[in-house]
């Protein structure tokens, strides 16, 4: 998968200031699943659950493609927020459309925009951890970096939902490693892939993102929006284009397989 590049200058603003807030208040293809099978450790143990008391069924550590909806379904998953002024703007064209999504969210986004978690949880959509700074590098890091990125947002995803736990876990820019898909999958947080990167975060132009989806639709199910990281009007749009014209081709909404 390829790592994203151009468009995420608001992040390089933001997560140097993002890690030390988070060690200061943390402390210290075709349409079948797919899975990236590469390790063979043993699974990490996570250092304490996201809610006290509580505690994960352990799931697939396979990168999952597939969707739930069968063979004419299609996942869409909405990445890096939430936004205040951009996720009310994607979950209106959604309810508009009667369509479920995943929004992979970093644990940054979640606890400043708290509400707007809920709001997404409220419409029926599903949470995914995106990491807490939505660092992609993380594969070159350590596993105790990691754990942390992935740990911590997990908890902090789910203090802001009220109480709801992300059902995946996206790797920033796809920076997956044996021991990071282990650790999400021992939390019960199922590894997400993609098929379809329509570049929005590049700004391409509203054309050039439909295209996109429509062209490389064949390669699977799994399709990558944005709701944050900068001016997503180019988003907004291609989703009021893309999801009737999807409908119009037979195909179904549905959830990432766990």
């Amino acid at each position: 998968m390829a790592r994203h590049g151009g468009g995420r200058g608001w992040y390089g603003k933001v997560v140097g200031a993002a890690l030390g807030v988070t060690v200061l208040a943390v402390g210290a293809s075709v349409w079948t699943a797919q899975a990236d099978t590469d390790g063979d450790g043993a699974t990490p143990r996570a250092s304490a659950p996201a809610t006290p008391g509580g505690d994960a069924a352990p799931v697939d550590a396979g990168i999952a493609h597939a969707s739930d909806a069968g063979p004419r379904g299609v996942n869409i998953t909405i990445d890096d927020g939430p936004d205040p002024a951009w996720t009310p703007q994607v979950l209106d064209l959604l309810q508009q459309y009667g369509v479920k999504a995943t929004f992979c969210m970093t644990g940054l986004q979640a606890e400043a925009h708290p509400d707007l978690v809920k709001d997404v949880v409220a419409a029926g959509h599903r949470l995914c951890d995106h990491s807490v700074s939505h660092d992609t590098a993380m594969d070159k890091k350590s596993e105790a970096y990691q754990s942390k990125e992935i740990l911590d947002a997990e908890r902090m995803i789910t203090k802001a939902s009220g109480g709801v736990r992300p059902m995946y876990y996206r790797a920033p820019g796809g920076a997956f490693t044996p021991y990071s898909r282990k650790l999400a999958a021992s939390r019960g947080m199922r590894p997400l892939g993609w098929n379809v990167d329509t570049k929005d975060f590049e700004r391409p132009g509203t054309d050039a993102v439909v295209a996109t989806v429509q062209q490389e639709l064949s390669n699977g199910p799994t399709i990558l929006f944005h709701d944050a990281g900068g001016d997503r009007t180019q988003t907004v749009e291609a989703l009021r284009q893309v999801l009737p014209w999807l409908g119009e081709q037979g195909y179904s909404f549905g959830f990432p397989v766990r």
